[in-house]
């Protein structure tokens, strides 16, 4: 089995969205599963200078930029086609998503990789029987609120590329009540396995 964890905070140290991830980790990692891990704020690129959308470029027309790019582009792809297991942790900044998870979803959009169209011109994401878990924290939006751009967005995000099993692990609002948003994060996480 091989787990890709993903995080997103621009928080190393003392970030919530991260401990809990690696909780979640711990939790579901047997002897013998292999764990590709992703820290978005170490390497992370965006998408600019294109002619296509898709991620497409003629070859003859890629810059040393582009070419970094795609070089990442591939990666990001390999990694989620590889994977069984998907752990994405994100904090919630300005009510949507941390710059670097955008920026990372834009590189894994691609096609003929991970969403294809359709001859009606409907896509289809490439990307099936895998499982998603997401470990979404926020200071004071309220997870699914009106207010929540983050958790909607990455959820048709990976339906979008054919991952459809997705279990959403939350600490929303820490700022109001953090002792209470950590113990039902931890509930969460605890009751997600339990027979």
């Amino acid at each position: 089995m091989k787990i890709y964890q993903i995080d997103s905070s621009a928080r190393k140290k003392g970030s919530t969205s991260r401990a809990l991830a690696k909780k979640l980790l711990d939790k579901i990692k047997k002897p013998g599963d292999e764990v590709i891990y992703r820290d978005l704020d170490d390497e992370m690129l965006f998408v600019s200078g294109l002619t296509e959308s898709g991620m497409k470029i003629d070859k003859k027309d890629q810059t040393e930029e582009h070419k970094k790019m795609f070089d990442l582009s591939e990666k990001l792809v390999n990694e989620l086609k590889e994977s069984d297991i998907i752990i994405i942790s994100a904090p919630i900044y300005n009510y949507g998503p941390p710059a670097t998870l955008k920026a990372w979803s834009d590189l894994a959009a691609r096609v003929g990789e991970t969403f294809r169209f359709k001859p009606n011109g409907r896509r289809e994401g490439l990307l099936k029987n895998k499982q998603a878990y997401l470990v979404i924290t926020s200071g004071g939006t309220k997870l699914n609120s009106s207010e929540d751009f983050l958790t909607p967005w990455l959820k048709f995000i990976l339906n979008f590329f054919g991952i459809d099993k997705v279990e959403v692990i939350s600490a929303d609002q820490m700022a109001l009540d953090y002792e209470k948003s950590i113990k039902e994060a931890n509930t969460q996480i605890e009751n997600l396995f339990k027979d």
